[in-house]
C-alpha cells in the first residue's frame, strides 16, 4: 500500500508542491516557527536549498581544497529510496577543515548563529531530529574520530561536541554514542557501542530527543527501513546537555574525520536525507 502522506501533508498535496515549497510545512502543530524539514530535491542549487532552510551559510566544507570536484555536497537520485537524497562526499586526498586545520576532514551542514531561533536548543528546550542516512556497504571506519553527527555548542565553551555519533574502527567495527559534558565529572564517554556491520549498505532512520539542562535528557533510536528493526538505542533522563557560557546548542550532520591514520581511510560517500528539526516533545513518525 502506498504511503498517504509526508510528514503529515496529504500525498496528492505533496505532489503537486514542489519540495522546496515543502521544506517548512504543517505537522502536528508544527508551524515554520517551531519546525523545518529539509528534503533533497533534485541536482542543483544543493548549498541554496539547504541555506534556506538551516538559514545563512550552513555548510562546512572542503570546497577550497579540491575545486576540481566542485562542491562536496550534491543531490542524486537514490534507487532504494525513488526519490532525490543529499550525497556528502570526503577524500581522502586532498580534501581538509576548510583550508584552517591539515589534520582532519570536514564536510558537515548545521545550524548556527544566523539560523532561526527555532532551530536552536536554548536552554530548557526540548528538541526533536529526524534523519535518514546510508553508510557505503564498503565504508572504512577509522581508529581516530570520524563523527557522522553531532551537538555541540553554538558558542561559548564550543571545543568538543556534546553528543557524536561515531563510526569506530575494530574488532569489529562499531557505532558508537559519545557523551562529553561541560566538566570532566560530568563526562560519560563512550556511552553505547554496537556493531557497525548492521548499518553499511542499508537505509537507517534516526530519531532524537534532547531536553538542553545541565541535567536534562538525550535518547537516541535508530532502525533499519527495510524492516524497521531496532539497530541502536539509548536513552538517559540525567545526562549534562549544555555547556559552560553558551547561549545555545544545534546539531550538525555530515562527515567530520581526523587525518592521523589515512591507512584505515578510504574516498566516501555519506548519503542523508529528510532532516527533520522541532521544538518540543512528538511521537515517532
Amino acid at each position: 500500500m502506498k504511503r498517504m502522506s509526508i510528514y503529515g501533508v496529504p500525498l496528492l498535496l505533496a505532489t503537486l508542491l514542489s519540495c522546496r515549497k515543502l521544506l517548512m510545512i504543517l505537522h502536528s502543530g508544527i508551524t515554520p516557527q517551531r519546525g523545518a524539514l529539509l528534503r533533497a530535491d533534485g541536482p542543483g542549487g544543493t548549498y541554496e536549498l539547504i541555506d534556506s532552510v538551516l538559514g545563512g551559510t550552513a555548510e562546512e566544507v572542503p570546497d577550497c581544497s579540491h575545486p576540481a570536484i566542485g562542491r562536496h555536497i550534491a543531490e542524486i537520485w537514490d534507487s532504494t529510496l525513488r526519490c532525490y537524497v543529499f550525497a556528502f562526499y570526503i577524500h581522502v586526498t586532498p580534501d581538509n577543515d576548510r583550508c584552517v586545520a591539515f589534520d582532519r576532514q570536514r564536510n558537515e551542514i548545521k545550524t548556527y548563529g544566523p539560523s532561526p531561533d527555532s532551530l536552536k536548543g536554548f536552554y530548557g528546550d526540548t528538541l526533536t531530529h529526524r534523519w535518514k542516512f546510508l553508510l557505503d556497504s564498503g565504508f572504512q571506519a577509522s581508529p581516530n574520530f570520524c563523527h557522522i553527527h553531532q551537538i555541540k555548542a553554538g558558542d561559548g565553551d564550543d571545543g568538543a561536541p556534546i553528543i557524536t555519533l561515531t563510526p569506530r574502527h575494530g574488532t569489529p567495527d562499531k557505532m558508537q554514542v559519545i557523551h562529553t559534558g561541560s566538566s570532566s565529572a560530568t563526562s560519560l564517554g563512550t556511552v553505547l557501542s554496537v556493531p557497525l556491520a548492521p548499518f553499511k549498505g542499508v537505509w537507517v532512520k534516526a530519531e532524537e530527543h534532547i531536553i538542553y539542562k545541565t541535567s536534562g535528557f538525550y535518547s537516541l533510536t535508530i532502525r533499519r527501513m527495510s524492516d524497521d528493526s531496532v539497530l541502536l538505542n539509548y536513552s538517559n533522563s540525567n545526562i549534562d546537555m549544555w555547556r559552560n557560557s553558551t547561549t545555545f546548542v544545534r546539531p550538525k550532520w555530515g562527515i567530520y574525520r581526523s587525518l592521523d591514520s589515512k591507512s584505515y581511510l578510504r574516498d566516501e560517500v555519506v548519503r542523508f536525507n529528510d532532516f527533520y528539526i522541532l521544538k518540543g516533545s512528538y511521537g515517532s513518525l
